[in-house]
């Protein structure tokens, strides 16, 4: 890691910023004080909302801590194409007693708002999803003693991040739950996603940056290879979502490893941009229909998901999941980094032992040629 990074958090264990209610300030607390980087999740919050989570989790914690903002989304949906996934959608409306939400209820998440916030409050690290923030925006909360991170999801990405002045680029791969933090929504990508340990190596190659790496990551053992592949830490999602400190629905936590969901795919449903989640009955449904329209599709759907919450069905619900999600643990949040840890040190110890008795029997069998 970074100098500056590895000042703040002595363990290269961070909590990656689930929206929609997972990220709460408890979990984040938790993380932190464990000695990971615990962060907030300020997409979908209005500032306020995101103000006052920061001083919720600045009272449960003195320790570093990171806040992840959404770029501002340019328009790319076609209101006919919303208009006909709103009709698709009408039997889930009747069926869950809810409206549809509105399609045009905003697309910037508050950005500019979020970010006069952040300036006026410094936090220690500050992400961004979704696309890459100009260079002043960067210089703008270093000057503040902020640390900046963003999330790339190809080599081209990553290389937009180093000129844009970050700190860090947080290298996703396909395997990641929840959003990709493509840059650009484009539908002709959809399959074509990189898979973490190649998309490390490859990044690895085209910028100087420090890494982050994130996609699937549930053991020590992942990120003990991660950081032999040059990773500077490890973002870990799904596995903390798990954890009884997390915001996430009960429903939810209990569908990642339940038989019943065996998989998970990454669609267009629930949001339109592209997201992994458990393979339910409205993902299965409707995923092949929805239209390339975030956050459009977000809006239309929410109440549709939260009714379905209400109602403990996860056959409605956004169970957005890694693809490592049978790993999950029901541990408590701090002493999931702490076995995090301990599974770290094993694996180096195993790898370094492997290596001198490796090295030691390629001895052996030179002396004896």
């Amino acid at each position: 890691m970074s100098s500056a990074l590895t000042d703040l958090v002595p363990l290269p264990i961070v909590q990656a910023p689930m929206a929609g209610g997972v990220s709460v300030p408890r979990l984040a607390a938790a993380v932190s004080e464990a000695g990971g980087l615990g962060f907030l999740a300020a997409g979908y919050k209005t500032a306020d909302g995101m103000y006052q989570e920061i001083k919720a989790l600045r009272a449960l914690t003195a320790r570093p801590f990171g806040v992840n903002l959404f770029m501002p989304q340019p328009e790319y949906a076609e209101p006919a194409a919303v208009e006909v996934y709103a009709e698709q959608l009408a039997g889930e409306a009747t069926w869950y007693e809810a409206d549809l939400g509105d399609p045009d209820s905003g697309r910037d998440d508050g950005y500019e708002a979020k970010l006069a916030v952040l300036l006026d409050n410094p936090v220690p690290v500050v992400s961004f999803h979704f696309g890459c923030p100009t260079p002043e925006v960067v210089e703008s909360l270093a000057r503040k003693g902020t640390l900046t991170l963003v999330t790339a999801t190809s080599v081209e990405e990553a290389q937009a991040v180093e000129r844009s002045g970050a700190h860090a680029v947080i290298v996703q791969g396909v395997e990641a739950g929840g959003h990709q933090g493509t840059h650009r929504d484009d539908p002709e990508r959809d399959c074509a996603g990189i898979g973490l340990l190649s998309l490390v190596a490859q990044v690895r190659e085209a910028v100087a940056l420090p890494m982050v790496a994130a996609g699937g990551i549930m053991r020590g053992g992942q990120i003990a290879a991660l950081l032999m592949a040059g990773v500077s830490a490890a973002q870990l999602g799904t596995a903390f979502l798990a954890t009884p400190e997390s915001g996430a629905h009960a429903v939810h936590k209990q569908a990642l490893t339940n038989p019943l969901f065996v998989r998970t795919e990454l669609t267009r449903a629930f949001s339109g941009r592209p997201a992994r989640g458990l393979v339910n009955r409205f993902l299965r449904e409707h995923g092949p229909y929805a239209p390339v329209a975030y956050p459009d599709v977000h809006h239309l759907t929410s109440p549709l998901r939260k009714a379905a919450a209400q109602a403990g069905d996860a056959q409605g619900m956004a169970l957005w999941a890694g693809q490592g999600h049978r790993m999950a643990r029901d541990l408590p949040a701090g002493k999931l980094v702490e076995v995090l840890t301990t599974e770290i040190a094993a694996a180096q110890a195993e790898q370094a032992s492997a290596w001198v008795g490796g090295r030691a029997a390629g001895d052996r069998t030179g002396s004896e040629g």
